[in-house]
């Protein structure tokens, strides 16, 4: 196992990933104040002062930890109120918390791996994903990335009971699925749909076919952590009792989930989400005034596709000179020749700050 040999190889191909410490749109890295443009927290309530507070009420009832798994003790009344509360919100029968995103596709793969006889994923489709698919031992096989076509092409050479996977907002593109289109295409078969709404949540109302699968998570436009999957009462009793990393896993703090259900307030409230759709149609419309070549995208993500890894880091390096803090992003987590800075946007940039990066790119470019 020669890892020196690997890293070495890594930081060769500008593939080689560091960590930087951070704090939501505005970020200090050894001492270097920036603009944060690559954060998750699209409707910045991770620091609202109101989810904060609840936080710490949490804290008070609660104490620190659940100290265990939910089917022995840890399952708490703030739990139970905050499974309620998305299942709500969602228009789902009932709803089941997972410490994250990447746990709670993992533990619906591991709960219908006795009841799939095939799977079918777009292509672009989230690591846990791919990663899930790959544990519960069925051929991984893709349908091109957001393409009807292909998919009902691949759907009519299977037998037997199927499922189709797909992100809602594609993490690196910032595109959407057409989740009418595929449940018009499925309606007639024995096929059902698994969403991954981990960066539409809160952003989009979501659009959740009858007796299918949705997931999404907390640690993004929610501002705290955790992820849940909502359907009808039958699948996530199901769930309960066959996820092993549901089963095998201490639940998240009941801390986390007053504070989310205060972000869940303001989510419907809807002033953080206004604020945010208002920054992704500046930043658009300026993008084209200024010639950018940023790809077209309504959601929070914003990629600039450069297609390079070293020009990316360099790119991304430049803009770090100058204020702003936008990670490279490069393969494996994209397809080779795509490397690409993901701008992501959130409700408490300032229109000075989008266009002062907008600006600073064109310059750099």
């Amino acid at each position: 196992m020669n890892f020196s040999q690997e890293l070495s190889n890594l930081k060769q191909n500008y593939l080689y990933r560091t960590r930087k410490i951070s704090k939501n749109t505005q970020i200090s890295i050894n001492g270097k104040s920036l603009i944060n443009f690559c954060s998750n927290d699209y409707l910045s309530l991770a620091s609202h002062p109101q989810v904060k507070e609840a936080f710490k009420q949490g804290i008070d009832k609660f104490g620190v930890g659940a100290s265990a798994s939910h089917l022995i003790s840890g399952h708490t009344a703030t739990h139970q109120a905050l499974e309620e509360a998305l299942a709500n919100y969602t228009g789902q029968e009932k709803a089941l918390l997972f410490s994250t995103g990447y746990m709670a596709n993992i533990g619906v793969f591991s709960a219908l791996k006795d009841k799939l006889n095939w799977v079918l994923q777009d292509k672009f489709n989230h690591a846990s994903l791919i990663d899930a698919n790959h544990l519960i031992g069925l051929p991984l096989q893709r349908y091109l990335h957001n393409n009807l076509k292909s998919l009902k092409k691949k759907i009519n050479k299977q037998t037997g009971q199927g499922l189709i996977v797909t992100e809602n907002v594609f993490s690196m593109d910032g595109d959407q699925a057409n989740i009418k289109g595929i449940e018009k295409i499925i309606e007639k078969t024995d096929t059902f749909l698994m969403q991954d709404d981990a960066h539409g949540f809160g952003v989009f109302k979501p659009i959740i076919p009858k007796n299918s699968i949705y997931m999404a998570t907390l640690g993004k436009a929610a501002g705290t952590m955790g992820a849940f999957v909502a359907g009808n009462e039958d699948l996530i009793d199901f769930l309960i009792q066959k996820s092993r990393p549901y089963i095998y896993t201490t639940a998240i703090i009941p801390a986390l989930c007053s504070a989310t259900l205060k972000s869940l307030e303001l989510i419907k409230e809807g002033e953080q989400n206004t604020k945010l759709l208002a920054n992704i149609h500046y930043f658009q419309s300026l993008s084209k005034a200024l010639n950018l070549p940023i790809k077209a995208s309504n959601s929070a993500i914003q990629p600039l596709i450069l297609g390079n890894n070293k020009k990316s880091i360099n790119i991304s390096k430049k803009l770090f000179s100058t204020g702003f803090h936008i990670s490279a992003i490069r393969p494996p987590t994209v397809p080779k020749n795509t490397a690409r800075l993901r701008i992501t946007l959130s409700a408490n940039h300032t229109q000075n700050q989008i266009k002062q990066l907008l600006i600073q790119l064109k310059y750099v470019i």
